[in-house]
């Protein structure tokens, strides 16, 4: 059952309720070319939970359509939206849902001074600000790539532009066979549309009221409302980082990927109703962990701006770099290390960057202790976005000469620290629709083997086989799993490797330690490195220039690297 809401200019606004009045009230938003029966798989997995209002914007489903263009402004679509949540929800903030389109205006409403108070919190499914997005392509936070990227996808914008042609399109049907053809992009709607001709030709009018003059002349957009994006991994129509930038404009921001196309609301919609309730739960207690102060939003645009990060081995080293180069970004991390005073250490120095770091002690060899790490993050902190699998231990010299004990806890730490943990977070990763990130260290010794580190390569490359393995395993989960393989980070290793076998340790110990401190290369900047990568999850991350060759050399000259094994250099 309808009812009508007048909008300021007149026009009429048709709203469907349903739910338990005593609930927090949700507000959906549809985009183009779709009316409000887009929510209905959503508005049937959150049933009963909530007071649900869905309404066709101008133009749409049984709502009126303007006379002219004007009518179709982002500012009056704004209007419309905050009209829509006084008719629903006149005494309490709404949460506002939005997809594509609806996205669009309601970014617009939740960044407008005067609307804010009428949200309690915003998810944007697969659609940003326009002003953000004016501003993201003309800085190129992410690089031209990126840039290039969201222009191909966005290529049928310009076609929008063009008069008769478009509207004929649809008229003919040939514009809803190709609809549909994308609509199969990353699995494709499990139910039908049920858009009507009105849907597709007047809502045109959207891209031509409003995108030439939001791109070029963008306005300064900010917020305090909590916001959550959601990013589809296979979103036809637009690349990850468009979204991400939010966090350049958002206090309290949380950006998740997770698996499916661009509509994924009617494909997958039990992972989009699992975001909406774990957020709203979260904001409704009154006690949101991610606000940030205007500045400190400003520094933290990006992939992992909200994003929970779990990191192990996390007490010093290239972790606890990356730990801060995750925070800097926005991160929450989840600082973790069998020394719990360091893991402490490297929580509190990410809390004064970006707020909700947190430390516990764990070991890695014990597979229960994991599993207990993995269930409090969940209960504390959510399901992580990123799971980085770091704890490791060296150990030099002969195999054959190198005690069994030793060999043992290397195999304990380095592989079987790794198991553990991808198999205490995927399953969590996977189960909250995916989309997410796994990074292990591995080593370039594991493919450059040295007669120097035989036992230390051997888990090392079986770091790196599971690695792949596990990629492979989780695809269809839209999770990426990557191998990191640093080289010669001067990190202070080699004061904590065992010697075993070696003629002069303390001499050698030292000339190896020379030999990091010449390299200079820091863990500062590997972190940034691997930071920067992870986003686009690689197979392999191979982080200084000797790991690069030393890969190279595998693949296309395995004599050269027979020979390296005989030499035993350290790598």
């Amino acid at each position: 059952m309808h009812q009508y809401v007048t909008a300021s200019d007149g026009q009429r606004l048709a709203v469907r309720a349903t739910g338990p009045a005593d609930r927090p009230v949700l507000l959906l938003v549809h985009g183009y070319p779709d009316n409000s029966s887009v929510w209905d798989a959503l508005v049937e997995e959150l049933s009963g939970e909530y007071r649900i209002a869905a309404y066709d914007v101008r133009g749409a489903g049984r709502s009126t359509a303007p006379d002219t263009r004007a009518g179709y402004h982002l500012d009056r679509l704004a209007a419309d939206v905050v009209t829509v949540a006084d008719a629903v929800s006149p005494d309490r903030p709404v949460h506002l849902v939005g997809h594509d389109w609806g996205s669009i205006q309601s970014w617009h409403a939740v960044t407008e001074p005067r609307y804010a108070h009428r949200f309690a919190s915003y998810t944007s499914v697969s659609g940003p600000d326009l002003d953000h997005a004016g501003h993201w392509f003309r800085s190129a936070p992410d690089g031209l790539r990126g840039v290039l990227r969201q222009a191909v996808r966005s290529g049928y914008i310009g076609f929008f532009h063009t008069p008769l042609v478009p509207e004929l399109t649809w008229l003919t049907g040939l514009g809803g066979l190709a609809l549909a053809g994308m609509e199969r992009v990353g699995g494709g709607p499990v139910r039908p549309a049920r858009r009507a001709t009105r849907d597709y030709v007047n809502g045109l009018e959207l891209y031509r009221a409003n995108m030439v003059p939001r791109l070029t002349r963008p306005a300064e957009r900010r917020t305090a409302v909590p916001v959550q994006v959601l990013a589809p991994t296979h979103d036809a129509f637009m690349v990850e980082q468009i979204q991400s930038n939010a966090g350049r404009w958002v206090q309290d921001l949380r950006f998740h990927r997770f698996q499916g196309g661009h509509w994924s609301l009617r494909s997958r919609p039990g992972a989009v109703a699992d975001r909406i309730r774990s957020f709203v739960a979260e904001v409704e207690s009154g006690a949101p962990r991610h606000r940030r102060s205007a500045g400190s939003a400003r520094r933290h645009g990006g992939a992992f701006a909200g994003q929970l990060a779990v990191v192990t081995g996390a007490g010093s080293g290239i972790v606890r770099a990356l730990c801060l180069e995750l925070a800097e970004r926005g991160a929450r991390v989840v600082a973790v290390d069998i020394n719990g005073p360091a893991a402490e250490r490297t929580a509190e120095l990410c809390a004064l960057v970006t707020p909700g770091a947190a430390a516990q002690r764990v070991d890695v060899t014990d597979a229960s202790a994991v599993d207990k790490l993995a269930a409090w993050v969940r209960e504390e902190h959510g399901v992580p976005d990123l799971v980085v699998n770091n704890a490791g231990i060296g150990v030099a010299g002969p195999l054959l000469e190198t005690p069994l004990a030793d060999v043992e806890r290397l195999v304990d730490v380095n592989l079987w620290g790794v198991i553990h943990g991808c198999r205490a977070f995927a399953p969590m990763m996977a189960g909250s629709g995916g989309g997410g990130r796994i990074v292990n260290t591995a080593s370039a010794a594991a493919y450059l083997p040295s007669r120097m580190y035989g036992a230390y390569s051997a888990t090392k490359a079986a770091v790196l086989a599971l690695s792949r393995a596990l990629r492979g395993e989780l695809a269809a989960d839209g999770i990426g799993v990557t191998a990191v393989c640093p080289g010669l980070i001067d990190t202070g290793i080699i004061g904590a490797t065992r010697l075993s076998g070696v003629d002069g340790a303390e001499e050698t110990r030292e000339r190896l330690a020379r030999l990091y401190r010449r390299r200079g290369y820091t863990p500062e900047r590997a972190a940034r490195r691997i930071a920067d990568a992870v986003a686009d999850a690689p197979d392999i991350l191979p982080v200084a220039a000797e790991a690069h060759i030393g890969l190279y050399l595998s693949r296309f000259t395995p004599g050269a690297v027979r020979a390296l094994a005989r030499a035993g250099l350290p790598v």
